[in-house]
């Protein structure tokens, strides 16, 4: 079928959507003290217990209704304000990542005793997030609006799939359309699907020994895991180039002199196309097999993790486009300015140039080459994401300049231009039925009549003990 251009489907904002505009400037703080306590606490997945509770009380004394601990999980929640049709969702993420501690400083500076950091902006995604979902809820109320505003609480993106297991309990299946953002180095709404990802901790078991005294006697943990990891590298040149496989040893033996007896790796394996990627995985599960006989050790393995690709829709991919221009991008202050400077001069090959936050980048429609459980709840509600400029332009998600300007104010500004272009996408829809009706039958014809929703993780409980 043929879908109607955005503009087709838009009308001028209305003053009670310009209002949303001024509602969210003049929250600015709340929303900065938000996300500042976040990148303190700097909790990981399913360990975010203040980080939770901290947009929780936000939300409350706005008048939400709250659920808490749905899915099974004590750190994720549900908001809802308001009745009826139709419900428009908006997701938030707190998650930190282990290891890259770093000051809110432009050159590498680790913070002594601090063992996780915001790298990928989680906590800005959370607290924008919120405070859109709180200028939505003072509109509907204004205004006379119909309908009920939902923000999810959705911890341990990072690995965890947190979104899935709410996808797999049915929590989003009265939700009319979604609303989404990440942090990022540039500002854009592009149709962007993810690459499919399923996650696991092989381990390794074997026999100790003295490594020389009695090597004769030994089984090592470690042979098998490196076993493993030669052979999946030599699959590497037999899988479909789109394919990403990563791996960390995480325990691989206490002392060179005793042959270890256990050892662990942690496995990634991503394709663009959850069922080209559910043929590669026993692939990667033989080569356990085959390395544990080869060296005479045992091997077990628990799945940790999946998400299916992110579902675009061009319908809210497009109208988001036109709220993203119609506010701009970022503007730095001359400290800000002078923050960016030194921080981009530690950049390696920035595809961005400095300023360019200023800027809306082109519409299109791309493949980007992470992973996110985004994408279990796009197939079952229609979803549209933004990428707002919380980073200096050039900066890499997952890195210790990614952690540092997202403690200043610069992170700050992108969390509040985010929670501006999420509110005024939420009142569009309110607004304008036709364009959810335009949405919904986009995403039937994206997903096919034969779609059967499947978690790449399986039928696990949530691994709320896998960051400790």
């Amino acid at each position: 079928m043929r879908f109607l251009p955005a503009f087709l489907l838009l009308l001028p904002v209305s003053a009670p959507a310009a209002d949303v505009v001024e509602f969210i400037d003049g929250r600015y703080e709340q929303t900065a003290s938000m996300a500042q306590t976040m990148w303190e606490l700097a909790e990981v997945g399913y360990q975010e217990y203040r980080s939770s509770e901290l947009l929780q009380e936000a939300l409350r004394a706005e008048g939400f209704s709250i659920e808490t601990g749905v899915a099974d999980i004590p750190t994720a929640f549900i908001a809802s304000y308001g009745s009826g049709k139709p419900v428009i969702g908006i997701l938030a993420e707190y998650d930190a990542l282990p290891g890259l501690s770093q000051a809110a400083v432009p050159y590498r500076s680790p913070i002594e005793g601090k063992n996780a950091a915001q790298a990928c902006g989680h906590h800005l995604f959370g607290s924008a997030s919120t405070m859109a979902a709180i200028a939505v809820r003072h509109w509907l109320e204004d205004s006379g609006g119909r309908g009920t505003i939902r923000l999810y609480g959705t911890p341990a993106e990072e690995g965890g799939s947190g979104k899935v297991y709410l996808v797999r309990e049915g929590l989003f299946d009265d939700v009319d359309a979604l609303l989404n953002w990440h942090a990022d180095d540039e500002n854009s709404a592009r149709a962007r699907t993810t690459l499919a990802n399923r996650s696991a901790k092989f381990r390794f078991r074997g026999v100790s020994a003295h490594a020389a005294g009695a090597p004769h006697r030994a089984r090592s943990a470690l042979d098998g895991v490196e076993a493993f990891n030669h052979m999946v590298n030599m699959l590497r040149e037999h899988v479909p180039q789109e394919t990403r496989i990563h791996y960390v040893i995480t325990s691989g033996g206490s002392a060179p002199n005793v042959v270890p007896d256990f050892a662990e790796v942690f496995y990634y394996v991503r394709h663009p196309h959850a069922a080209t990627l559910k043929k590669i995985w026993p692939r990667v599960e033989d080569a356990a097999r085959g390395a544990a006989m080869g060296t005479g050790t045992e091997v077990d393995w628990e799945i940790i993790h999946g998400n299916q690709p992110v579902l675009i829709n061009e319908t809210l991919a497009k109208m988001m486009d036109t709220k993203l221009h119609e506010l701009g991008g970022i503007e730095y202050n001359a400290e800000e300015q002078a923050f960016a400077e030194k921080l981009y001069a530690t950049l390696s090959e920035p595809q961005l140039r400095l300023g360019s936050q200023q800027e809306i980048q082109p519409y299109d429609v791309s493949l980007g080459y992470g992973s996110t459980d985004v994408g279990d709840v796009s197939m079952t509600v229609p979803t549209v994401g933004v990428r707002v400029a919380t980073w200096v332009p050039g900066t890499s998600s997952h890195s210790w300049q990614a952690a540092a300007a997202g403690g200043t104010s610069i992170g700050f500004k992108g969390a509040d231009l985010a929670a501006k272009v999420l509110a005024l996408g939420a009142v569009e829809m309110y607004s304008q039925p036709r364009l959810l009706r335009q949405a919904k039958r986009e995403f039937d014809e994206r997903r096919g009549d034969d779609f059967v929703y499947e978690p790449l993780l399986g039928d696990r409980d949530p691994p709320l003990d896998y960051r400790k």
